[in-house]
């Protein structure tokens, strides 16, 4: 047996990469919320943690079981441990504590890849893809199913107290789901409980400093789309109650009751949400400012008054109630979320986040300012020479901006498979952007999204077989795209300090 583990490995093994990597990091973040010289065991060095996570992820190996019987068997996870075997318990735990600390090693291993020269800003390409949330796409469920859900789990308590006390079996049907009137009494009843157990909830969160209200600022200089039309006010506040809701970053409850009660929550609010949007609309409108002047269905500028509905609408996912059902061309329907990411020439990721929202449109603009802060934050202020995406990420208003910030920007307005143009697309931007794309120099440079951001997707969704997160929320998937892409950037930076040492 050789004297040392070491010499088990080769020198241009990965597991010494990954290692030289983590040393060169700032974990100070992880470090803060550890005690020194506290009672009990011992902690492990999140040093250690995040090399070993660092590496399983590279290898594609994400479950904390698999982790642990790897750290029993593979050289080069003990080499990592240094023989030491953290169980699954205490790897779950770990990414899960420093979610957003995890998430933040991208920014480490991107600063790495601009020592070497690896990140350069000329062309860089954004792109989507769609990654499975773990939540089945049968769990969701409307309000009016949630409420008759809790109700299901309150009963089923009482059944099996019955059966433990009682004569009952234990397995019939609740007596109050068995007609129309009585389900209606029971909805009743049951957002009287949801009412109470929210205020329980609410008087918690106040105790802790928290809000537990949400209110929308709507400013039509922000919108996405036009700013006109009942219809794209109410589109707009659920685009802002989501980014509040991106920024509360509130976990996934486990207990399944907590989650029931959580999507009924969020469907009621996203309904109060909508009402005070409609008000705020009706108030703008009343104002003259609005384009509206005369509609041809309500002579005399009349519209048709909103009624609210009179329970909350819409499906939510009662596993994880921040994914959606995600759709893409040619496969069938997933439960899941809309991974994005931006790419340069060297197939180097240089930004890398994750939303709720099925289409990419919109997403153009946040995401080259995503690239501009993560370039920023390892020293590179240079702005892209040109940005390539595809006909999905046209938003006419945003890529005025781009442009008129002086990056060349080529997104094709048709998407492949249409045949001619969209009605109204002929003229001003439409044409010039077709025009620009026929080109040489256009198509040349449009040909290298397919030659950078796909092989990207490909290489983590295939190879390394990551095309479904583990754990629920948005902040957790986020934090999880993170650390996928970091391992990414770490395996070209492997590459290419092996290709330069050989």
């Amino acid at each position: 047996m050789p004297p040392s583990l070491t010499e088990w490995l080769p020198d241009d093994h990965l597991v010494w990469t990954v290692l030289g990597a983590v040393e060169q990091m700032d974990l100070d973040r992880f470090y803060a919320g550890y005690q020194l010289g506290g009672a009990g065991r011992p902690a492990y060095d999140p040093a250690m943690l995040v090399a070993l996570l660092l590496y399983a992820y590279a290898r594609g190996n994400r479950s904390s079981r698999a982790i642990e019987r790897e750290c029993l068997e593979d050289v080069a996870y003990k080499v990592i441990t240094t023989m030491r075997m953290p169980d699954h318990s205490t790897i779950a735990e770990f990414r899960k504590r420093h979610e957003v600390e995890i998430g933040e090693l991208f920014e480490g291993v991107l600063d790495l890849c601009r020592e070497a020269g690896l990140v350069s800003v000329g062309v860089i390409a954004i792109d989507g893809t769609k990654i499975k949330a773990n939540a089945s796409i049968d769990a969701n469920r409307t309000y009016r199913q949630v409420v008759i859900d809790i109700l299901r789990e309150a009963d089923e308590i009482d059944c099996l107290e019955d059966e433990l006390y009682g004569d009952a079996r234990g397995d019939e049907l609740p007596e109050q789901l068995r007609t129309a009137e009585a389900r209606k009494q029971a909805l009743r009843e049951a957002k009287q409980r949801l009412a109470e157990r929210k205020a329980r909830a609410a008087e918690q969160e106040q105790d802790d400093g928290e809000s537990a209200s949400v209110e929308v600022d709507l400013d039509p200089e922000r919108f996405v789309t036009r700013s006109w039309g009942r219809r794209n006010w109410l589109r707009e506040a659920r685009r802002e109650l989501e980014r509040q809701r991106e920024r509360q970053q509130r976990p996934v409850p486990r207990d399944r009751d907590e989650r029931l009660l959580e999507a009924a929550r969020r469907l009621e609010e996203n309904l109060q949400v909508e009402i005070a949007a409609n008000d705020v609309y009706e108030r703008w409108r009343s104002e003259g400012t609005t384009r509206y002047r005369s509609s041809r269905r309500s002579p005399g500028g009349a519209t048709n008054p909103y009624v609210p509905p009179e329970l909350p609408e819409g499906r939510i996912n009662t596993s994880d109630p921040d994914s959606r059902v995600m759709r893409t061309q040619r496969q069938p329907l997933i439960q899941g979320y809309n991974a994005q990411a931006a790419v340069n020439e060297n197939q180097i990721i240089v930004a890398a986040e994750v939303n709720v929202d099925p289409p990419d449109f919109g997403h153009l603009e946040p995401m080259l300012n995503a690239v501009r802060r993560e370039l920023a934050n390892v020293g590179i202020d240079q702005l892209p020479e040109a940005v390539v995406a595809d006909a999905g990420y046209w938003h006419k208003a945003q890529m005025q901006r781009i442009t008129e910030a002086g990056i060349e920007l080529l997104v094709p307005p048709d998407g492949g498979k249409r045949e001619g143009t969209r009605p109204g697309w002929n003229d001003g931007l439409y044409e010039q952007m077709r025009d620009k794309l026929s080109t040489d120099y256009g198509k040349q440079l449009y040909q290298q999204r397919t030659t950078t951001i796909e092989p990207v997707f490909g290489q983590i969704k295939f190879n390394r077989r990551i095309d479904r997160f583990l754990r629920r929320g948005r902040a957790a998937a986020r934090s999880e795209w993170r650390l996928t892409t970091a391992t990414h950037n770490l395996l070209k930076l492997h590459s290419h300090w092996i290709a330069n040492t050989g």
